[in-house]
């Protein structure tokens, strides 16, 4: 998964290969990843139990 850091930027030598690994092409958003700890943290993920999220992009696919 691959998200702008400082030490990743999305401008980087390799971003566009790094881009490339991801299905999406793009890099992904913290907001992106609040999302779903917001759905686990709700009253939906409740009866929710030893799963595994990937959020990646679809790099893992």
């Amino acid at each position: 998964m691959e998200f702008d850091t400082a030490l990743n930027p999305a401008d980087g030598e390799s971003a566009n290969y790094l881009r490339s690994l991801v299905p999406l092409g793009r890099y992904g958003t913290p907001e992106e990843v609040a999302g779903v700890v917001a759905f686990l943290a709700g009253r939906r993920a409740a009866f929710m139990t030893r799963s595994v999220l990937t959020i990646d992009g679809g790099m893992n696919a």
